[in-house]
């Protein structure tokens, strides 16, 4: 795969519960960062794209806002909406178009601020992600939704509560690692114990799912300004190349999906198209980050990514392959599990973390070894669409 396009520069706020401040002050943290990250100016950016999920917005049309705001006109913007993909696919987007030759340098700026509005009133958002007509009046939300997975998976393929404890176990490691998670508590068994009355994680949320199995909503926002070959190499000592990028979408309706124990369609048909553009396998990535909203999810992404065989990705968890030490080290930054989900922020954060590891920056939670090839998963509603995206030095 040719190194054609690159990232400069990557910044991220501290993903909180409530954050005080307006949308335009938390798009600037990120951006703020990112820019002095890449060591560049608004004069040097030519296009910037914004990514969230519009219903959680009070502002119409954010991204006209915030380009004024963070000093990106006259420059063309553009909006970009996924759901929990978004600033993944915004740099999709990016990508097409440096490759294209419309713009040289583009910033990608995820965000969502979640706590603008009320937890009721977000859960009947995520349910209006499901067709409007045929589903969503039923009454259907994500726990229910990958508690359908997290059935199907221990019906036929053996997982159990305790592989699935096992998951956030390993997120709750990372959590206290990386200072801008929204959870940054250590997990332990004896957190899901039902017999234990000071068990916070074990509560009931949608069989087989409890409360330790979600991940949290989060304020925040994250950034990702990508580069052609000429100005990469001429602003950053470190770029990140992107060495392949796939996407794929998936039935909005639950009942048009044939076997929940064979995990999300988009995970194995987007990784399928990253790795025949950057010429890899599965075994070239070194480190990865998956889209883990709920800890099924992050079983799911194994297999989806090819890390381990279909219906064994219980195995992986259960050997800890996925621990920093292990063959394969997974969301060793938290997760989302641990770090909050803010929804159009999610992607681009996933993307930070692989470009410090591979810079070798990424300070208590860097992988041993300088790893040379990341993988970045990210997934948007009950897979309705994935993004997978290889990264190389």
């Amino acid at each position: 795969m040719a190194k054609d396009v690159a990232v400069i520069g990557v910044g991220q706020t501290y993903f909180v519960r409530g954050y005080e401040g307006s949308i335009r002050e938390l798009a600037f943290e990120a951006f703020r960062e990112a820019m002095q990250d890449a060591g560049i100016t608004q004069k040097d950016v030519a296009a910037s794209i914004f990514c969230s999920a519009p219903e959680y917005d009070k502002q119409r049309s954010p991204a006209g806002v915030l380009a004024e705001y963070l000093g990106l006109i006259p420059q063309p913007t553009f909006y970009i909406e996924t759901v929990c993909s978004s600033s993944s696919s915004g740099v999709k987007v990016a990508y097409s178009m440096i490759k294209a030759g419309l713009h040289d340098v583009v910033v990608v700026l995820g965000f969502q601020k979640m706590s603008e509005i009320t937890s009721a009133e977000s859960q009947e958002r995520m349910g209006r992600g499901a067709d409007i007509q045929w589903e969503a009046p039923f009454g259907t939300m994500m726990p229910a939704y990958y508690a359908l997975y997290a059935q199907a998976y221990m019906a036929k393929n053996g997982l159990t509560h305790e592989d699935l404890m096992n998951v956030r176990v390993k997120s709750g490691t990372y959590g206290q690692t990386n200072e801008r998670a929204v959870y940054r508590k250590g997990v332990k068994p004896a957190d899901f114990d039902p017999n234990n009355p000071d068990a916070r994680m074990a509560g009931a949320v949608a069989w087989p799912l409890r409360v330790g199995d979600a991940c949290a909503n989060a304020d925040g926002a994250s950034c990702v300004i990508l580069a052609n070959a000429e100005k990469a190499k001429a602003f950053s000592k470190k770029p990140i190349w992107i060495m392949g990028i796939g996407a794929a979408s998936e039935a909005v309706n639950m009942a048009a999906r044939p076997d929940f124990a064979k995990g999300l369609s988009v995970g194995y048909g987007a990784a399928a198209e990253a790795y025949k553009m950057a010429g890899m396998t599965a075994k070239d990535i070194k480190v990865a980050e998956v889209h883990d909203c709920f800890t099924i999810a992050e079983i799911m992404a194994y297999e989806g990514l090819g890390f381990a065989p279909m219906g064994d990705g219980k195995q992986l968890i259960r050997e800890k392959a996925t621990y920093k030490e292990g063959r394969i080290p997974v969301n060793v930054d938290g997760g989302l599990l641990s770090k909050g989900h803010p929804i159009g922020a999610t992607g681009g954060s996933q993307i930070r973390t692989i470009v410090l590891q591979l810079r070798d920056e990424a300070g208590p939670m860097q992988v041993p070894g300088n790893p040379d090839i990341g993988l970045v998963h990210n997934v948007g509603g009950v897979g309705l669409y994935g993004n997978v995206t290889i990264f190389g030095r």
